[in-house]
């Protein structure tokens, strides 16, 4: 059973919570407050727990209704808005409190959609700011973050399934000796480069494993390579991964450079152990909604900085709904 604090006081259920309405109006039947608050307390939770779940049982709703006086009457069903888009109108309706993009609107549940449309429908302001912080939240930062600020699995049930490529690449640095050994095969534990390769691969497919927020991808195609630097006393870890799925690649291919990374440390550690890993980066990605990324070939990152205000020039709070204005007291901490 969910409810939303901006919605109803309590669990008492003396008002009709959003999530019985959704129930309501997926079975096509309307009940007036009266006949809502006559409900035993037990079929008022039973409501809206049906409200609650991804698919409305219709069935268990007109049951639950035989009871109520006066009686529900018929009425035309109300569907839950679109997963795939949020409709023009309701972005409009929450365009002061905050965006609705398409990443963020797919990721909310059922309710959740079903609970911002409704409200957008009576243009209450403070009602609809309380929505928007309460189900949207810091979720409007990122889509791994839930409103209230913890992390969460991205949903990427209705995301197309594209062709997903990226690549990465990590270096690990060494001494003279370590290098010739590295060069000649001569290491005592074996073939480095053949067993980091093999590290990469593996590590690449145990991903979601390792990453607690990434899903499990199916791999088509995993490359490893590892080049000697002699100039350096370096070897430069390239790893590409392709796959068909619904989210990218780029964590697979960091994980595999990383791993090679790792594992040529492990077998050279003997003979030098203030070998330095780095940097690991991701060169390149295609495929998703985000589009294509290419690094800078120099090592600058991929991402244009942001503008620095002038000097004592105010940040306005109105530009994001979850900054708020700075006190003297704020000022006087931040220069202690």
């Amino acid at each position: 059973m969910k409810l939303y604090s901006f919605d109803v006081d309590g669990e008492r259920l003396e008002q009709l919570p959003l999530a019985a309405r959704r129930a309501l109006d997926h079975a096509g039947w309307k009940l007036a407050l009266a006949a809502w608050t006559g409900l035993p307390l037990a079929v008022r939770q039973a409501l809206t727990r049906l409200g609650s779940q991804p698919v409305v049982d219709v069935a268990a709703v007109k049951s639950s209704l035989s009871g109520a006086v006066p009686p529900a009457t018929r009425c035309e069903i109300v569907p839950d808005p679109p997963r795939e888009a949020p409709p023009a109108a309701l972005v409009a309706a929450f365009a002061a409190h905050g965006k609705l993009g398409l990443a963020l609107w797919t990721s909310l549940g059922d309710l959740d959609r079903y609970a911002l449309q409704k409200v957008a429908t009576r243009a209450n302001p403070a009602r609809l700011q309380a929505a928007y912080a309460e189900i949207v939240g810091y979720t409007r930062l990122s889509t791994h973050l839930r409103p209230s600020g913890g992390v969460q699995m991205v949903n990427v049930g209705v995301k197309p399934v594209t062709e997903r490529r990226a690549t990465a690449e990590s270096r690990v640095s060494m001494n003279r000796e370590a290098f010739e050994l590295l060069k000649n095969n001569a290491v005592p534990k074996g073939d480095v480069l053949g067993i980091a390769r093999v590290a990469g691969i593996l590590a690449a497919k145990r991903t979601a494993e390792l990453i607690p927020l990434c899903h499990v991808v199916p791999l088509t195609h995993v490359s490893v390579e590892l080049v000697l630097d002699a100039g350096a006393c370096a070897v430069t870890i390239s790893a590409s991964v392709e796959a068909h799925a619904k989210t990218g690649v780029e964590m697979e291919a960091l994980v595999a450079a990383s791993h090679a990374a790792l594992t040529v440390y492990d077998m050279l550690k003997a003979t030098d152990r203030s070998m330095q890993i780095g940097p690991t980066r991701v060169l390149s990605k295609s495929g998703g909604a985000s589009g294509d990324f290419a690094a800078d070939p120099l090592g600058q990152p991929g991402v244009d900085p942001l503008p620095e205000p002038a000097l004592g020039s105010p940040v306005d709070p109105a530009a994001d709904p979850g900054l708020e204005p700075a006190t003297e007291r704020d000022l006087a901490t931040e220069g202690a």
